[in-house]
C-alpha cells in the first residue's frame, strides 16, 4: 500500500505517536508499505510555525530527515498534474493544503492516513 500522511499524522508520528490509530501504526511499521509525506505538509508546517500556530519538538528539517532515515518516509513533490486535479475537486473541504493532499492522493492513487472526517467526502481511500 502507498500511504500519504496527512500533516497531523506526520506530526503525531514524530511527537505524539499515541494519537495514531492502531491501523495507522501497523501500516507505518509494515515494510511492504510505502510511506509518503507531501511537500505540501512541510510547507503547511513552515507557514504555521512562522505565524506562531505550531511548534515542533525539533527543527522541521531534523524531523523530516529523522522520519526519512528511521521510517523510510519518502517526500512527494507537488506537480502540475496534482494542481489540475484540485481544479476538478468539488467544494467541501476549505483548507487549501488538505485539498492539495486530496488531489495528490487521487492523481497518484494513494491512500491517505488521516483522522480528518472531511476527507471522506472525496473519492480517496482513507486509512484511520
Amino acid at each position: 500500500m502507498r500511504i500519504l500522511l496527512d500533516t497531523h499524522v506526520l506530526l503525531w508520528m514524530d511527537a505524539e505517536p499515541d494519537k495514531l490509530s492502531p491501523a495507522v501504526k501497523a501500516a507505518i511499521m509494515n515494510p511492504d508499505n510505502e510511506i509518503i509525506v507531501s511537500a505540501v505538509s512541510v510547507w503547511e508546517i513552515i507557514i504555521k510555525q512562522a505565524i506562531g500556530k505550531l511548534t515542533t519538538r525539533q527543527p522541521l528539517r531534523v524531523v523530516i530527515e529523522e522520519q526519512r532515515r528511521d521510517n523510510g518516509i519518502q517526500v512527494l513533490p507537488v506537480s502540475l498534474k496534482h494542481v489540475w486535479v484540485v481544479e476538478s475537486l468539488p467544494a467541501g473541504h476549505k483548507d487549501p493544503f488538505d485539498r492539495l493532499l486530496i488531489a495528490q492522493a487521487i492523481a497518484d492513487d494513494l491512500t491517505i492516513a488521516t483522522a480528518d472526517a472531511a476527507f471522506a467526502t472525496y473519492p480517496v481511500q482513507i486509512l484511520w
